[in-house]
């Protein structure tokens, strides 16, 4: 192999594996969003979280998400309050998962 495939493939493998952790801490704050707003609507947090994740996968990026959780949680919660809370558990998640 060349240093160029060298190069080549360790690029690869950084995308990948970014990816990969970026996928989990999304996956870990969806789940922190589904359990707070599942306490406030008295739902279970399980029966909840699967449905953020189907509306999580309707379109590319968060906005999905947050259209969701501002409907559902209308009354309960504003919008500002809902993205406040998304970044923050985004934030929690990526920390987590890379301190392992």
């Amino acid at each position: 192999m060349t240093t160029f495939d060298d190069r080549e493939n360790a690029f690869e493998n950084k995308f990948a594996h970014d990816a990969n952790l970026r996928f989990k801490a999304e996956s870990r704050a969806v789940k922190a969003m589904a359990q707070w707003a599942a306490s406030l609507l008295g739902k279970p947090a399980e029966d909840y979280a699967a449905e953020l994740i189907a509306a999580d996968f309707k379109q590319s990026g968060k906005e999905d998400l947050v259209e969701k959780l501002v409907s559902d949680l209308e009354g309960k919660a504003d919008e500002a309050t809902i993205r406040t809370r998304l970044t923050t558990a985004l934030n929690v998640a990526a920390r987590e998962i890379t301190e392992g």
